[in-house]
């Protein structure tokens, strides 16, 4: 499991070999660990990633981007204009390649490995990512920046993250920790485990997410759950699932734990939207401890 940056209430102070640290891969490899020449003059980029079609548009290369999927909706008005090809488990791969692509932009929890392996058949480059914590934005900004020319536009964006995850790391040093339960779905409940985005991000504002050990990425939660007892405070996601305010206060006054609906974009899209993120995370975090203080 890969550590957030950052404190962690059972972590140990350090677990880093720093006689064998893993040097930081050439910025054109993948997480598939496949090495990407740069694209040709008029790429033609398909996106099956929410969060990444948004980066494209980011690093202004909005008029190669040939097809998405319907969750991808940002930039909502650039957008509009892109065909879309389905969902993001079962993009119509018939339509795909119709379309045509150079390239195609995947991730592995957010793609099906048979649908990506079939797409290989016709699409030339396919561009595997992983981010696990939020600092991976970094080498996410400039794989694609490097593959597609936009390597000085991908180091802005860099910039502005770095300026935004430092701010929120050192407020959360105001902040006592808190174990958290993230619920993400009912029916079953589901939740985080701590190898996960989500958790790393929660991390980087001072919430440690519960159980703190998961065989799955993504467990579900009986309802006599010691999980439940374990956490100080309970979030509800607005994503996947789209819980409201008033499942926070159904299922706070049940839990008897203090609960809150929290913007799922804040913890699970990466990409530029990562960089408004954590600022909103900061301003979430010190509005609850407002609230809190006698």
């Amino acid at each position: 499991m890969k550590s957030p940056r950052g404190p962690v209430a059972d972590a140990p102070a350090s677990n880093v070999d720093w006689d064998n640290v893993t040097p930081a891969p050439p910025v054109n490899v993948d997480w598939e660990n496949v090495t990407h020449a740069p694209a040709v003059a008029r790429p033609r980029i398909a996106s099956l990633v929410p969060s990444l079609t948004e980066l494209l548009f980011a690093l202004d290369l909005g008029e190669h981007v040939i097809a998405r999927t319907g969750f991808c909706v940002h930039p909502r008005d650039a957008v509009k204009g892109v065909p879309k090809v389905g969902g993001t488990k079962d993009p119509d791969l018939a339509r795909l390649r119709v379309l045509a692509p150079t390239h195609l932009i995947v991730n592995v929890d957010e793609n099906r490995r048979d649908v990506v392996d079939a797409a290989r058949e016709f699409i030339p480059h396919i561009i595997v990512t992983h981010p696990m914590t939020p600092d991976d934005n970094i080498r996410l900004f400039r794989l694609i920046g490097a593959i597609f020319d936009r390597l000085a536009t991908a180091e802005r964006l860099v910039a502005a993250y770095v300026e935004a995850a430092t701010e929120l790391e050192t407020r959360a040093t105001e902040w006592p920790r808190e174990r958290v339960l993230y619920l993400i779905w009912r029916k079953p409940w589901m939740t985080v485990a701590r190898d996960t985005y989500v958790s790393a991000a929660l991390a980087r504002a001072g919430w440690d997410t519960v159980p703190a050990n998961a065989i799955k990425r993504y467990p579900e939660i009986a309802e006599e759950d010691a999980t439940w007892r374990d956490a100080e405070r309970i979030l509800v996601s607005s994503e996947p699932y789209a819980f409201r305010a008033r499942d926070a206060l159904e299922i706070g006054r049940r839990r008897r734990r203090p609960a809150h609906l929290i913007d799922g974009e804040w913890t699970s899209w990466y990409g530029p939207r990562a960089i408004a993120a954590m600022r909103s995370l900061a301003q979430f975090r010190a509005a609850l401890m407002t609230q809190q203080t006698p």
